[in-house]
């Protein structure tokens, strides 16, 4: 469908000592198998080199830890949740989600790769947090020691798997016999409608529709029982999945299924990706083009995966850019991967004033301009790149 070159790994930040240095690249292609409907990249990145050690915290967004409190209130009263339920999260980052459900009293583990992640999550939030990839054997672990789940959450992390099968026989496996999963996925229709090809990085190997989260799940005695669509994240599906039998299935599901068939198989509908894609990079680059011609000095507000793969992509860096400012204090003093700008707080906007900011975590665009009002008020404009180049 599309080739995004070789391109460094998008998290993976440079220390100022490192920047004498090649940095390592991979190929970043985008497939779509029209049998099983997948759409995926190419190429897999050993785990181990991604996720060990990690640089994004889902606690410095508002919005994402605002989102988690919205679910984790909603299931502890629709599941009546308490003090002898368990809820698990597969790849839980900070806390940012179970640090609610502990804080009303109910039973939490987390399951987290990146060990300098999953020590802030215990020592920060209490969140019992065991450093490992989820897989099949290790949900056969837990159930074995009596630690069955009552709601299992994976929020962003299916489009991580390399072994997807074995994720989802681990859900199977780690549910009680009427647990749910619940799993958000940034949606594909959403990112080809809204050309968000800077959702594609190494990180993520797989991007779903439905069609075929259906059909993954079911391979393994799960069925999705209710379904619906989120704007997080510029557009993601939220599922719950259980056993199969036990719940019926949400008029939502059959819906969304049936909507799915006039475009999930379509070749057409993925060839014209590429196409949309090139006539957004053309936009976005002469429209910096033209500012720097017109003498006018452009930061960016994201230290980003998807800002990584947009600068890297589209060719831009240090020749139309100055630097980085993020809140993540993890990211802060480090360089961007590819590009190598500096990355600062966000008080640097206000601090040197730059005449436009090119937000790249435009998902989060609401928060930040909520966030940067003084910068604004000063004369300060962004520039708002997916799904279409607009200033605000």
């Amino acid at each position: 469908m599309l080739s995004l070159g070789s391109t460094p790994l998008a998290n993976a930040l440079l220390c100022e000592e490192e920047l004498t240095g090649n940095e390592s690249k991979w190929p970043l292609d985008l497939a779509w198998c029209p049998t099983c409907s997948l759409v995926q990249i190419t190429e897999t990145v050993p785990p181990d080199v991604l996720f060990r050690e990690y640089a994004y915290f889902s606690s410095f967004s508002d919005t994402m830890v605002s989102h988690a409190k919205s679910i984790s209130e909603r299931l502890q009263q629709t599941r009546h949740l308490g003090p002898d339920s368990l809820v698990v999260e597969i790849a839980s980052n900070d806390g940012y989600l179970l640090q609610w459900y502990h804080q009303a009293g109910v039973p939490v583990l987390g399951i987290e790769p990146a060990r300098n992640i999953a020590r802030v999550a215990e020592s920060e939030r209490g969140v019992r947090t065991i450093s490992e990839f989820f897989s099949q054997d290790l949900a056969l672990q837990l159930a074995r020691e009596g630690q069955q789940a009552d709601v299992i959450h994976a929020n962003n992390v299916l489009a991580h798997v390399a072994d997807l099968n074995g994720v989802a026989a681990g859900f199977a496996a780690l549910l009680k016999p009427e647990g749910i999963a619940c799993v958000e996925v940034p949606y594909l229709k959403d990112l080809m409608d809204h050309t968000e090809f800077d959702t594609i990085y190494h990180e993520h190997l797989c991007y779903f529709s439905l069609t075929a989260l259906s059909q993954l799940f079911g391979q393994h005695g799960l069925e999705i029982v209710d379904v619906e669509r989120l704007s997080i994240h510029g557009g993601s599906l939220r599922v719950i999945a259980a056993n199969s039998g036990v719940m019926s299935i949400q008029p939502a599901v059959r819906d969304l299924l049936a909507e799915e068939q006039a475009w999930v198989r379509n070749r057409e509908f993925y060839q014209t990706f590429g196409e949309r894609v090139e006539r957004l990079r053309h936009e976005l680059v002469g429209l910096l083009q033209s500012l720097k011609a017109d003498g006018k000095r452009i930061a960016v507000y994201g230290a980003s995966a998807k800002g990584s793969t947009l600068m890297n992509y589209f060719g831009i860096g240090r020749d139309m850019l100055e630097y980085v400012v993020d809140r993540s204090t993890v990211k802060q003093g480090r360089y961007t991967p590819g590009t190598r700008l500096r990355i600062y707080d966000p008080t640097q906007l206000i601090e040197d004033q730059p005449d436009y900011c090119l937000l790249l975590t435009w998902n989060f665009a609401d928060e930040i301009l909520t966030q940067q009002r003084q910068y604004r008020e000063r004369g300060g404009r962004f520039i708002i790149p997916v799904p279409s180049v607009r200033i605000a």
